[in-house]
């Protein structure tokens, strides 16, 4: 099973934080930075994202819908049922960050990575990751806003303010921009992509110092990880049997069902832990933490699954337990070759 490089350098920065948290000047530094760090990331994010090529692929709105249904509203009904196993299994600041987990939006890389893998649908894939990244900076500060105000996870209006302030004006700065920007973006992603990744660990840093100087961690205990684990690992079964069955009864093709299910089944890191910062200060490092084990997770998860799909496909078979066997089918949404070359390690 792949273990994400990426993860590993992330609980790399986590024991950093532990060992030697940022204090007094050297935390207001930290801190400045990643409030930087967090703006110039969605900015490049809105200049990366073709808006055009997103709103080119509502032309198979079934599907985009039926992603974003998952992603938006099955996945925090989900969340949303899972306060009852308050306090039983989890505490109160785990089960926000589990609440905000549900909440973020798809990946694009990855999901794009297993449905090539998959030998699913990539056009769609691409499009339904691409447009559930835009329609999530707008939605889930909205989601944020209403169901973790009343949870305890200290989302506030000021909260919302930060929100607009460090992630949509930046991502609508950058979409303006793309025009004049997007070539240099585009020559220099593999440089811009190291600046991603290293703004995402100063964030993570930022969030566990503070948690650490807080004393936040002395609340999680490892029986309350592995309640933790045990939830996420059924939130990931049940999302991705919904994914996939769910899509076979509106009558989705296989290589359509691949690129719904891989989709629809995600989360995004990278959005995700910045929005966190910006929305629990303090307490995000308790408030990621159940997205950064779920992302593992769905790495390991969706690759096993990746190649049993691509195992089905070359045998002519439709991959389903039942067999229905309509391994060509595409169910009139633009089906595409799977790509090649894609790393499910690298994600969006």
């Amino acid at each position: 099973m792949p273990v994400d490089p990426y993860i590993v350098l992330l609980l790399a920065t986590v024991g950093l934080a532990a060992l030697v948290p940022a204090r007094g000047l050297a935390a207001d530094t930290v801190s400045g930075a990643s409030t930087a760090a967090i703006a110039f990331l969605f900015f490049l994010y809105g200049a990366r994202l073709s808006t055009r090529e997103a709103m080119d692929g509502l032309r198979h709105w079934r599907l985009h819908l039926t992603v974003l249904i998952c992603t938006f509203v099955v996945f925090p009904l989900l969340g949303l049922a899972a306060r009852g196993l308050v306090p039983v299994l989890l505490t109160h600041s785990l089960y926000t960050g589990l609440l905000f987990l549900t909440l973020v939006p798809s990946t694009i890389q990855s999901s794009i990575a297993f449905t090539s893998m998959a030998r699913g649908n990539v056009p769609a894939a691409i499009c339904a990751g691409s447009f559930s990244s835009l329609v999530g900076i707008v939605v889930t500060p909205l989601l944020a806003a209403a169901l973790l105000g009343g949870s305890g996870g200290g989302f506030s209006a000021d909260s919302l303010i930060k929100i607009v302030l460090q992630l949509l004006v930046p991502f609508v700065a950058g979409q303006v921009l793309r025009r004049w920007i997007g070539g240099f973006v585009t020559r220099h992603k593999k440089v811009l992509g190291l600046v991603d990744r290293g703004s995402i660990l100063l964030v993570v840093y930022t969030a566990f110092s503070e948690g650490m100087v807080r004393g936040i961690w002395h609340q999680v205990s490892p029986a309350r990880l592995a309640g933790l684990l045990g939830v996420e690992a059924v939130l990931l079964a049940v999302m991705l049997a919904s994914t996939w069955y769910g899509a076979r009864a509106l009558g989705f093709g296989r290589e359509d069902r691949i690129a719904i299910q891989f989709a629809g089944s995600k989360k995004s890191l990278a959005s995700g832990l910045p929005m966190a910062s910006v929305l629990f200060g303090a307490q995000a490092s308790l408030a990621v933490l159940p997205l950064m084990l779920f992302h593992q997770m769905q790495l390991m998860v969706c690759a096993v699954i990746a190649k049993r799909r691509a195992r089905d496909a070359g045998a002519g078979a439709d991959g389903d337990d039942d067999g229905d066997g309509d391994a060509g089918a595409s169910g009139g949404e633009g089906a595409h070759p799977a790509g090649r070359g894609h790393d499910p390690a690298r994600t969006g």
